[in-house]
This record gives C-alpha cells, sequence and structure tokens, in this order.
C-alpha cells in the first residue's frame, strides 16, 4: 500500500531527528501502517516532546524546540496556519503537532512502552494495536470527537478489538 502522508511523515521525521527528536506518529496514518487498512486519513498527526501539562502552557511555550520545528516545517514548505493546534499546511495537506507527553495522563499508555521504529536512518514511534485502542478509547469520551468523529472512532475501535481478540483486556 503506497501512504504518500506516511512517505511525507518519513520527510518529516528525517528532518525532526537532526534536530534530536524521535517523533510519535498518531492518527490515521499510524493506523493505517499498523493495520494495513485505509483509514481515510485527512491529516497527519505526529507527537513530539513537549510540557506534559499540554494546554495549561501557552502554545507557543507548550511544545519543546517549536521555534526549530517552525523552521523545519517553512523549509519544507508548510505555512504555520494555527498556532493553538500546531496546525501546517502546504498544498492540502494539514500537518499537526501534538505533546508525547500528554499520552500516559491521556490514554494510559507509558512512554516507555513505545517501540522506535526505523526506516533506514530516520527513527519514529509507532503505537501498537493495543496502545491505538487505548487512545481512540480515550478519545472517544472526549466531547469534541464524540459529536465530530465518533462513527469513524467507534469502527476504528471495533476493527482494533477484533485485531487484538476482541474480549481480551487491553493491555497497556
Amino acid at each position: 500500500m503506497v501512504n504518500h502522508k506516511f512517505n511525507e511523515f518519513i520527510k518529516i521525521t528525517k528532518k525532526l531527528n537532526d534536530i534530536d527528536i524521535i517523533p510519535l506518529l498518531m492518527g490515521s496514518v499510524g493506523l493505517e501502517i499498523v493495520t494495513e487498512k485505509s483509514w481515510d486519513a485527512q491529516d497527519l498527526d505526529i507527537h513530539i516532546p513537549g510540557d506534559k501539562r499540554g494546554w495549561e502552557v501557552p502554545p507557543e511555550l507548550n511544545i519543546y524546540k517549536w521555534n526549530d520545528v517552525v523552521d523545519i516545517m517553512n523549509s519544507m514548505g508548510y505555512s504555520l496556519i494555527d498556532l493553538h493546534e500546531h496546525e501546517f499546511s502546504k498544498e492540502g495537506l494539514s500537518v499537526e503537532f501534538g505533546i508525547i507527553d500528554t499520552l500516559p495522563s491521556f490514554a494510559g499508555v507509558p512512554l516507555e512502552d513505545l517501540e522506535v521504529h526505523q526506516m533506514g536512518e530516520v527513527k519514529y514511534y509507532l503505537l501498537n494495536p493495543k496502545q491505538y485502542l487505548c487512545v481512540y478509547e480515550s478519545s472517544s469520551k472526549d466531547s469534541y470527537r464524540a459529536d465530530n468523529n465518533n462513527n469513524k472512532d467507534i469502527r476504528k475501535i471495533d476493527f482494533l478489538k477484533s485485531m487484538i481478540g476482541g474480549n481480551e483486556k487491553t493491555k497497556k
């Protein structure tokens, strides 16, 4: 399966690795890689180190090395379109940065349990199916996502449950 968004993630990740950041590929693009199934990903969700307090910190300060990230994205032709969401856009592709350090409190997934993947010299984290299930179950409880994305989240949750054995208790 050719995944142009994943290929773009690898290009961005190479530059992030150059400033000692190993990002976590989140969202539907990551889920497509893990499940080998198309989820009609609309954007790229990339989580990188930041303040674990998340939204409590001003958006220009809550992601570490933010100025370097902005420089990287600008050098790749992206424009910052929403500072609060850390969202960039280029040729119809939206790339949003989140904070990897909020993952334990949000979804109960310990950072030390994340697996590093490597493609050539490029290093990144990717959730496993059980970790994705934890994330989507937590996301589905969020009122905004419940109003706007719930059907997609429910399909993903059902698929992940069947993929990992359905009745098995979720492990992180």
